[in-house]
């Protein structure tokens, strides 16, 4: 037994440095009828020969304004390729002009969008907020620039859009585009990105962070969001479990954690951390608003057929103050106690009336509960559409954000 271990924890080293090779390989090896091309409104079109030419070479368009109601071109190419960089800065970095300017990214002449988000949350943290972080998909150096570097292949055409849907003029709006033109194998899939929000949630119900998607794929993660009612007080708002319904699953999931802070990686709540798979970037227990993210890299999601990913909406406190809670008209639903180790499970009990009940133990509570909660899901598809809802109004958009 002594023998295999060390023979295991060998070979082991033997892929590792193996693989760390290939990766150290890739970064010079030089491949055949690749172009790399720059969009940026220097050089829109991503022509050869073309960039800077306003002003006599001099920065002579370095930026737009996006008047409201209007909408501006990042992007518009033929051919085959890879988007594989987006970066962008602007004037008014508000919540409410987070949530107003609408990315948008069309695939192989696609009248419908793959991508039609918000555009903070779009670039890794919900909520309008911003904060410094990194994670492997997004970055935001000094809380003021947007960056994203998830892989975007594309086989006839790419076209990304900003939309302005707020009801002031955009000053300045700074960006490029950085892309490759080869091409793709007919399996290449395409990238996708969907956001949802209830502003309320319903008693019950689990939110979607995904709604049923069909055909084949992979599933890259999400950035949640999360603003917590103010009826349930200080309590814990993050006991939910996220389900990955695939591949004709229906009423139960294949895949389902524990916990939502459990599924971002950490546990017994969420403070502010930002890692490259998973991160709270904002954790502000004083404002009860919470954005986290979770990106399937190293252990990843397929689907063959068909994906649906939602999150329980279910928090927790002390019996005692769930108790209060209830007493204080709160809307929720108790459905365990934890006394130290034996799992009373409220829903199985045929006699369960309510908490007050003298034969139940003492222990953390957890409840049913309604908050505000969004989400951006990215996922990669063998089409480039899906039958996903349209994005929500404005209006629901922006309700409630500071």
């Amino acid at each position: 037994m002594k023998n295999f271990s060390k023979l295991s924890v060998f070979l082991i080293l033997i892929i590792f440095v193996f693989s760390e090779k290939i990766k150290a390989q890739e970064l010079y090896e030089i491949p055949e009828n690749t172009i790399t091309a720059w969009s940026s409104f220097e050089n829109p079109g991503a022509e050869k020969g073309s960039g800077g030419i306003e002003n006599k070479g001099a920065k002579g368009h370095a930026f737009n304004e996006v008047e409201a109601g209007k909408s501006v071109v990042l992007l518009d190419v033929k051919g085959s390729g890879v988007v594989n960089r987006i970066w962008m800065t602007f004037s008014d970095r508000s919540p409410e002009m987070l949530r107003s300017l609408v990315i948008e990214m069309y695939w192989d002449n696609a009248e419908k969008p793959a991508v039609t988000v918000p555009i903070g949350d779009f670039f890794g943290i919900g909520l309008g907020e911003r904060v410094a972080f990194e994670s492997t998909f997004f970055s935001d150096p000094e809380e003021r620039s947007f960056n994203c570097y998830i892989p975007m292949p594309f086989k006839t055409s790419a076209k990304i859009i900003v939309r302005n849907e707020s009801a002031k003029d955009l000053k300045a709006l700074f960006y490029d585009v950085n892309f490759i033109k080869k091409e793709h194998t007919d399996d290449t899939p395409y990238f996708h990105a969907y956001w949802n929000r209830e502003n309320k949630t319903k008693l019950k119900e689990d939110f979607e962070i995904l709604p049923k998607v069909k055909g084949k794929g992979r599933f890259l993660g999400a950035n949640i969001g999360v603003i917590t009612a103010n009826e349930y007080e200080d309590t814990w708002w993050g006991e939910g479990e996220v389900k990955m319904y695939i591949d004709g699953d229906s009423d139960y999931p294949s895949l389902i954690g524990s916990g939502t802070e459990d599924y971002i990686g950490t546990a017994y709540g969420q403070g502010a951390f930002a890692h490259r798979f998973q991160g709270s970037p904002v954790a502000n227990t004083n404002e009860g608003k919470y954005a986290f993210y979770r990106y399937h890299v190293p252990d990843p999601v397929y689907f063959y057929d068909d994906i649906r990913i939602t999150v329980q909406q279910m928090g927790g406190g002390g019996k005692e103050k769930v108790k209060e809670l209830i007493a204080k008209g709160a809307d929720l639903i108790p459905v365990t106690i934890d006394p130290d180790g034996d799992f009373v499970k409220l829903l199985e009990m045929e006699d369960f009336k309510n908490l007050n009940d003298p034969n139940l133990p003492k222990g953390w509570t957890n409840f049913f509960r309604s908050d505000d909660v969004s989400a951006t899901a990215y996922f990669y598809l063998d089409k480039p559409v899906s039958e996903l809802p349209k994005l929500p109004s404005i209006e629901k958009r922006v309700e409630g954000l500071n």
